[in-house]
C-alpha cells in the first residue's frame, strides 16, 4: 500500500537566505536603525583594542630602536652621613674594559648654571643643569644631533656647549652658533640634540667637554652618571659585575639601573585601562542586541499573515524558526561588519594623527564579529519561537 502523505519541502541554504533576507529587503530604513546599535558597540570595541595595540606597537618600536641593553651607573649614599659618595675618576674606563661592554659614556654634574644672558637672574635656571660629557656619551645613548655637531677632542677643550632638546627650547636656541652664559663665561652652542627618551636628564642639560669643564669650570673629574651599552646576551652579567668593578671595596655605594625599564613596564601595562572602555562597548553591543530583538518581534507581528500562509502551505515550525533566526543573524551581521569598518577607520585616523603604526589585532575583529553573531542568535530566538507557535488559522484571520 502506497503512502500518500505529503512531506514538507526542504529548504536549502539558498532558500534559507532568500526567506531570511526578505524582511530586510522590504524595510531598509528599519534595518539601518536596528543595525546601528550593533555597529556602535563593535566599533567601540575594535577602536579601543586597536588604539591600545597601536600605542603598544609604537612603544615596542621605540624600545627596539633605543635598545634594552643600556645600564646607568650612579653613586649611592654613605650609610652614615647620607651624603652621595663619589665614583672613582677611572670608573668609565674600568667599565669599558668589562667583557661584553660595547660603549661607555659619562657625565659629571657641575655647579654652574646656564642662562641666555647676564640680564637673567642666576636663580632662574629653567630646570637646566650643566654637565661635563665624554666624547663617547652619544654612542652609549644611541643619540643623534638634530643640528650642529657633537663634542670632540678639539671642541671639548674650549668654551663650547651642546644643548639637550628641552634645554634648547627653554633657552630659546633654535640653531647652533649662538651663545649662552655658563656660570660667568659665554659658551658657543655647537649642537642641539634630538630627544633622548632613555635619558631625560640629558635632554634638560647643557653639555660641555670633559677637559674643557676641568679647565674652564673647575670640574674635579669624578663622573656622576655612567651610561654603559653592552651586548644583549651580557646585560645581566655586566649588571651584576659593575658595582665590584667600579668600587671593589664598597660595591654597595654603586647603583645600577635600567633606563628602559619604565618604557618596558609601560608597554607591558598598555591596555590595562581599556577594560572599562571595552565594558562600555559591551553595553552598547547589548543595547544593540535588545534593539534587534525588538525589531524581530515587531517583524513577527507585522508578518503574521505571511507566517500563516506559509504554515498552511506546508512550512514546518522548524522552517519558520530558521527563517527568523536567519533574519536576525543577517541584521546583526550587517551591523557587525559596519562596526568593524568604523572601528578600523577610527583606529587608523588616531594612529596616523599620532605617528603610530596602525594595528588592529585579528582576534579583535574575529571576536567582535563572533559576538555580533551570538547576539543575533540570542536576539532572534524568542521572536522565532513565537512565530513558529502561531496557529496558521489564527494568523490568516489576523492578516
Amino acid at each position: 500500500m502506497s503512502d500518500d502523505r505529503l512531506s514538507s519541502a526542504r529548504l536549502g541554504p539558498r532558500d534559507v537566505f532568500h526567506v531570511g533576507s526578505a524582511g530586510l529587503r522590504t524595510r531598509p530604513m528599519r534595518v539601518v536603525l536596528s543595525a546601528l546599535g550593533i555597529a556602535i558597540g563593535i566599533a567601540t570595541m575594535i577602536a579601543v583594542v586597536g588604539i591600545s595595540a597601536s600605542s603598544k606597537a609604537q612603544l615596542l618600536q621605540e624600545l627596539d630602536k633605543l635598545g634594552t641593553n643600556m645600564l646607568k651607573v650612579t653613586p649611592g649614599e654613605d650609610p652614615f652621613s647620607g651624603d652621595s659618595v663619589k665614583l672613582p675618576k677611572e670608573a668609565p674606563g674600568m667599565v669599558g674594559r668589562m667583557p661584553g661592554v660595547e660603549h661607555v659614556g659619562a657625565t659629571g654634574d657641575l655647579e654652574q648654571t646656564v642662562r641666555r644672558s647676564e640680564k637673567i637672574p642666576k636663580d632662574e635656571t629653567g630646570g637646566i643643569t650643566v654637565k661635563a660629557g665624554t666624547e663617547d656619551l652619544l654612542k652609549a645613548l644611541r643619540g643623534t644631533v638634530g643640528s650642529g655637531t657633537w663634542l670632540n677632542d678639539a671642541t671639548g677643550r674650549y668654551p663650547s656647549v651642546v644643548l639637550g632638546h628641552v634645554a634648547a627650547e627653554r633657552l630659546g636656541i633654535t640653531t647652533p652658533g649662538q651663545q649662552v652664559l655658563v656660570g660667568s663665561q659665554y659658551f658657543t652652542v655647537i649642537g642641539i640634540l634630538d630627544p633622548l627618551p632613555l635619558a631625560s636628564e640629558i635632554e634638560r642639560a647643557a653639555l660641555v667637554g670633559w677637559k674643557g669643564a676641568g679647565k674652564l669650570l673647575g670640574f674635579d673629574g669624578h663622573p656622576t652618571q655612567i651610561y654603559e651599552r653592552s651586548t644583549d646576551a651580557s646585560v645581566g652579567t655586566v649588571r651584576g659585575l659593575i658595582p665590584r668593578t667600579v668600587d671593589p671595596e664598597n660595591p654597595n655605594n654603586v647603583r645600577v639601573t635600567d633606563p628602559s625599564a619604565a618604557l618596558q613596564a609601560k608597554a607591558a601595562t598598555e591596555g590595562a585601562f581599556t577594560n572599562l572602555l571595552l565594558g562600555l562597548g559591551g553595553v552598547a553591543l547589548l543595547v544593540g542586541g535588545v534593539g534587534v530583538a525588538n525589531t524581530m518581534i515587531i517583524s513577527v507581528l507585522e508578518r503574521r499573515h505571511e507566517i500563516g500562509l506559509r504554515r498552511s502551505l506546508g512550512a514546518t515550525r522548524g522552517q519558520i524558526r530558521i527563517q527568523f533566526v536567519t533574519e536576525s543573524l543577517l541584521l546583526s551581521g550587517l551591523g557587525g561588519l559596519a562596526g568593524v569598518v568604523l572601528g578600523s577607520v577610527a583606529t587608523y585616523i588616531y594612529a596616523v594623527s599620532g605617528g603610530m603604526p596602525w594595528v588592529v589585532p585579528p582576534w579583535a575583529v574575529a571576536g567582535g564579529f563572533a559576538a555580533t553573531l551570538f547576539i543575533g542568535t540570542v536576539a532572534g530566538l524568542y521572536p522565532a519561537v513565537r512565530a513558529a507557535r502561531l496557529s496558521p488559522t489564527l494568523a490568516l484571520q489576523a492578516g
